[in-house]
């Protein structure tokens, strides 16, 4: 009696944790080079921290009554030790904890850069992800506007070099604490006239967090939180003139902005400027990126006062941004497909392909499947598409006479087949093959120049 086998279910990733596939690579090489290449230009270096800390840290650096704290946090008590720990939300609140820790600003200013993959637990959406990768930069020890508005400059060269055309600039200033406290008090005033329409979260952050009220997206209160006091009437001379010193230089630089008295942002750390990035191609989810001032925060989490100031990005918007405007690059191919057939034959393809990378370039190797190489004919159909410029043919002919055969795969013939083949020997390939790259090169760049 013959047993019923039982179909294994496979398994699958844990939604709202998004796999990068080969297909998306290119895009996301194409923006994190781009971004290291601009933070490099503005002296940024890079920090990494650990994707696990204590879960005291965002309590305590993001604030507690915050979203991200009371309701989107992924975290667990550590079996071992019984100690609490959370996955990262953000970066800003692990980077000042590196900097304390590891007493970074002891010998001045410091400009930082990170980046990596943030966790909240939160409902998947298109822009949204419970796994998702932030850009984060932190200018720590600067007190004036002036880094300010290089935060907000390194953002937009980031978009003129991606080109990235439809993203806009809103920016507000929370002034200093003494101030929003005061502006506080009559928010709560005025807030509680309204209390009948407040929905949910209004009335469970009216007397926590008041200011995240007037950022509300319930279109049954914009009335209200238009007509609110506003934060900047409440701002003193100080605080208004290192406001109008961001503008002034901002304006100096060309970039265009608005100035939006409810922008708040979420996290409790920030004061004076703050600003966001948005768009409207990406539907609700339209800010790609935000950040401001916290100069309380360092002080805040047990380091001695320092000013600060940052921003952080979301990745994988950024990336449907891109693909919105068909910013998508041309997938570059390999330089040299190799093709065997035999024994002897699959030993001089590895060697020829050593001695290829040695030089530099990019070469796959045609492996066998099940044991087979597999026809000429199917390789060649294999060595088209991997768009490499040549395809290295070696067969049993070629090792006993001790050639190789070169073909161009990207010459006039249709879908490469119909490019010049020629007979070389195998201690020459190298050379030849470069000299070969090196020709079409100039070929290409002297049309250009006829054009």
């Amino acid at each position: 009696m013959t047993e019923k086998t039982e179909k294994v279910r496979a398994l699958q990733g844990v939604k709202g944790m998004n796999d990068m596939l080969p297909a998306d690579a290119p895009l996301w090489e194409l923006f994190e080079n781009t971004a290291r290449s601009m933070l490099r230009a503005y002296g940024y270096e890079q920090i990494r921290t650990p994707i696990v800390e204590h879960t005291q840290l965002f309590v305590r650096g993001i604030g507690e009554v915050t979203d991200i704290v009371e309701k989107e946090m992924y975290s667990f008590t550590d079996s071992l030790n019984g100690e609490q720990l959370t996955l990262r939300p953000e970066g800003t609140a692990a980077a000042v904890r590196a900097t304390i820790e590891h007493n970074l600003l002891y010998d001045g200013p410091k400009r930082l850069w990170y980046t990596g993959p943030m966790f909240r637990h939160e409902r998947p959406q298109r822009g949204r992800y419970r796994q998702f990768h932030q850009l984060g930069a932190e200018a720590l020890g600067f007190a004036g506007p002036d880094v300010d508005a290089e935060i907000i400059l390194m953002c937009q060269r980031l978009w003129d070099d991606l080109g990235l055309t439809n993203v806009r600039l809103e920016l507000n200033s929370l002034g200093q604490a003494h101030e929003r406290a005061a502006h506080r008090e009559e928010l709560i005033k005025y807030l509680e006239g309204f209390q009948d329409i407040l929905d949910e979260d209004g009335k469970r952050r009216l007397y926590t967090n008041p200011l995240r009220v007037l950022d509300t997206k319930n279109p049954a209160l914009q009335e209200m939180a238009a007509n609110a006091p506003k934060l900047i009437d409440f701002l003193g001379e100080e605080s208004l003139a290192h406001f109008d010193g961001v503008q002034r230089l901002l304006k100096a630089n060309n970039i265009p902005f608005k100035i939006n008295p409810r922008l708040v942002r979420g996290l409790d750390y920030y004061n004076l400027t703050v600003f966001e990035w948005i768009t409207d191609k990406l539907g609700a989810q339209g800010t790609i990126a935000g950040g401001g001032r916290y100069d309380p925060l360092i002080a805040q989490m047990g380091g001695k006062s320092a000013p600060a100031c940052g921003w952080a990005m979301g990745i994988e918007r950024i990336i449907e941004l891109m693909r919105e405007e068909k910013l998508v690059p041309d997938v570059e191919g390999c330089d040299v497909y190799v093709v065997h057939q035999g024994t002897p034959a699959a030993e001089q393809a590895m060697i020829a392909a050593e001695r290829l990378r040695d030089a530099g370039l990019n070469v796959v190797l045609h492996a066998t499947t099940d044991g087979k190489s597999g026809s000429f004919k199917s390789q060649m159909k294999r060595a088209d598409g991997s768009g490499a410029s040549f395809a290295i043919i070696i067969g049993d002919d070629e090792v006993a006479n001790g050639v190789v055969q070169v073909k161009e795969l990207r010459g006039a013939g249709a879908e490469g087949t119909g490019g010049a083949q020629e007979s070389v020997p195998a201690e020459g390939l190298v050379e030849f093959v470069i000299d070969r790259m090196v020709n079409a090169i100039e070929s290409d760049d002297d049309d250009s120049d006829e054009q």
